[in-house]
């Protein structure tokens, strides 16, 4: 393995712990309403478990109001099963075909708790962020020992894994606090 394998890796590793901690914001509710709440909200579909976007349309009515239109007349009670059973503490409205799904408002209390959850997400996302620095490291000090590079080159590539790792932090940072904005605008 080379310094830029090395480098490489890391810095795809890194990104995909950016996208994974953008959704896992996604999913946490800011009394707005959005389509992608309903994303994993899993629904039976002829004995197996899908997501109520592959059964139905989903749309938005308004800024508090999502529209489930499921695409065939006997899944609408399921749909509906599914999304109040949810963990998402919601109350969809059966109206003939269509399930009308309100955003309640948050509290001050529980938008405070969810702000809570938010940095713990940015937390752990930022832990794994340096834990694949220190996998980086060590393969750096791998490569060394093995006579492969010299300890220059293992300085400057651990210098560019430390800006790397400093980018995505701050990346993850701007994530987690325009999420408590968020969060915090009623």
């Amino acid at each position: 393995m080379s310094v830029a394998e090395v480098r490489k890796s890391a810095e795809t590793r890194m990104a995909k712990s950016l996208e994974t901690l953008k959704v896992n914001l996604s999913k946490i509710r800011t009394g707005r309403a959005h389509t992608g709440i309903l994303d994993h909200v899993q629904v039976e579909y002829y004995g197996s478990p899908v997501p109520v976007s592959q059964v139905a349309n989903v749309n938005l009515v308004d800024a508090r109001t999502i529209s489930v239109q499921p695409y065939e007349k006997p899944m609408a009670a399921v749909i509906e099963k599914a999304i109040r059973e949810s963990d998402l503490g919601l109350n969809p409205i059966s109206m003939g075909e269509t399930i009308r799904v309100p955003m309640p408002a948050l509290t001050e209390e529980r938008r405070r708790d969810l702000t809570k959850v938010v940095k713990s997400e940015g937390e752990d996302a930022k832990i794994a962020v340096r834990n694949l620095r220190r996998e980086a490291n060590e393969s750096l000090k791998k490569l060394v020992k093995d006579k492969e590079i010299s300890e220059d080159d293992e300085r400057r590539a651990q210098d560019e894994v430390q800006k790397l790792t400093d980018r995505n932090v701050t990346e993850i940072d701007k994530l987690v606090s325009t999420k408590e904005a968020e969060i915090m605008t009623v």
